[in-house]
């Protein structure tokens, strides 16, 4: 593996592609570090001490993806949750708005102008979440427990807030346009290499705050121990993520003229995580939802008290089962949405393609709809369990509340990681060079 890095930065436009995405990277963590203007640095890292100590947040899943930018405010705050939720937004749309459909099924001019949507509405969404971050920076509930949790926005005149919903919007479009420039000029996609980075960048600071909260020799052995399990969960996910199951497709022969055409035999590969880290992620959003209900509306009575005790404890049976249960639903919802079995049937049959022994047609979507259920099972009931990790950590070893290995981040990580790994593969393999795998 070191002997394939070693000749992809020996090739030179192959070279010029990683050390552009990486120097991508370093500006994208940069930018995680500046403050916007009218934030009291102080007070912010006061109140992140406090938060390492106990105190808890319920905007955990932005603050990941921003790679911690979020809790200190940058300009770099919102991170590419405004393009990720714009993104599965324009997806759902699709299926539902004819118009949007049609412009799918255009190819690559259609694609554009539903890209130039998914911009549009990601700046509108970071208008949204900057200004609900400013006002919850400046009500003092972006940080519970902080004595110095309403001071972080010392200033709270009018220009002083437009001006950070404008910069939080700018560092947005900033983060969209670089993720961008990943994807045409650098290696993988863009947007997926800058979720990465972001993930990744809490890992050492979740691993030695572990080492710190242990007992056992200094911490050093539950240090051990969460590298182990990671490792071990890191292979897990591998191999779920490369297992597929591949659908034989015969494709009957043609005469054009003289000339014969088709004749090949195919396979259609369907994964058994077929939706991916969507499930996962819709089912934290939607859970987040009635926690910051009851935050903002600052209510004391019984049904506040009930979403506290069951909706927003991670040791709670109910929390852990309506997560599960969520992540499983979204799992098949998304699967049916993202994969039209009749759709494949029909284009398999307008070519001349058959499934062996099964008849071209409604038989052939009747098939690949029952074979979809199966496979969606498992893979949901996977995802299910990968995402309680850090739970099941919580309350069988107590372990911290950031745990690293489960859930989104390590879902994120070695899906983004694999498909990198590909695509400087497949670059290597063009110039008859050996790539990472043999």
């Amino acid at each position: 593996m070191l002997g394939a890095f070693t000749r992809a930065f020996k090739t030179p436009d192959l070279r010029k592609k990683l050390l552009f995405t990486l120097g991508i990277i370093v500006l994208y963590r940069l930018g995680a570090q500046v403050p916007i203007p009218g934030v009291s640095y102080q007070n912010v890292q006061i109140c992140l001490d406090a938060a390492q100590n106990g105190g808890s947040d319920l905007l955990g899943l932005v603050n990941m993806f921003s790679g911690g930018a979020l809790l200190q405010v940058t300009i770099f705050a919102l991170g590419i949750m405004p393009y990720i939720t714009a993104s599965i937004i324009l997806q759902l749309l699709v299926v539902v708005i004819p118009r949007l459909e049609a412009l799918k099924k255009e190819g690559q001019a259609g694609q554009a102008k539903i890209t130039q949507y998914t911009r549009y509405l990601t700046v509108a969404l970071a208008v949204l979440q900057g200004t609900g971050l400013v006002a919850t920076a400046r009500s003092g509930t972006l940080f519970q427990g902080c004595p110095v949790g309403d001071q972080i926005v010392p200033n709270d005149s009018v220009f002083t807030i437009v001006t950070m919903v404008i910069v939080l919007t700018a560092g947005t479009a900033l983060v969209m346009w670089l993720g961008e420039l990943v994807t045409d000029r650098g290696i993988g996609n863009g947007m997926s290499i800058l979720m990465f980075v972001s993930i990744a960048a809490g890992f050492p600071g979740a691993l030695w705050a572990i080492k710190e909260q242990g007992e056992l020799a200094n911490g050093w052995i539950e240090f051990g121990v969460v590298i182990l399990v990671g490792l071990a969960m890191v292979g897990l996910v591998v191999f779920v993520e490369q297992a597929q199951r591949r659908i034989p497709v015969q494709y009957a022969k043609r005469m054009i003229g003289r000339r014969s055409y088709g004749g090949t035999s195919t396979y259609i590969p369907l994964k058994v995580n077929q939706a991916g880290v969507i499930p996962v992620i819709f089912a934290s959003s939607l859970l987040y939802i009635p926690a910051l209900i009851v935050q903002f509306s600052g209510s004391q009575s019984g049904w506040a008290d009930w979403i506290q005790r069951n909706l927003t404890s991670q040791e709670s049976p109910i929390y852990v089962s309506v997560y599960f249960l969520l992540i499983v639903f979204f799992a098949f919802f998304y699967v049916a949405i993202s994969f039209n079995p009749e759709e494949v049937a029909d284009n398999m049959k307008k070519y001349g393609g058959f499934i062996p022994g099964i008849r071209a047609g409604r038989p052939t979507a009747e098939y690949l709809s029952y074979v979809l259920n199966r496979i969606t099972w498992p893979g949901s009931i996977y995802l299910g369990l990968i995402a309680l990790v850090p739970t099941i950590a919580l309350i069988g070893f107590g372990a911290n509340q950031n745990f690293p290995f489960g859930g989104t981040s390590i879902l994120i990580i070695v899906g983004v990681g694999l498909e990198t790994v590909k695509q400087i593969e497949s670059q290597l393999q063009q110039r008859n060079y050996e790539g990472f795998l043999r």
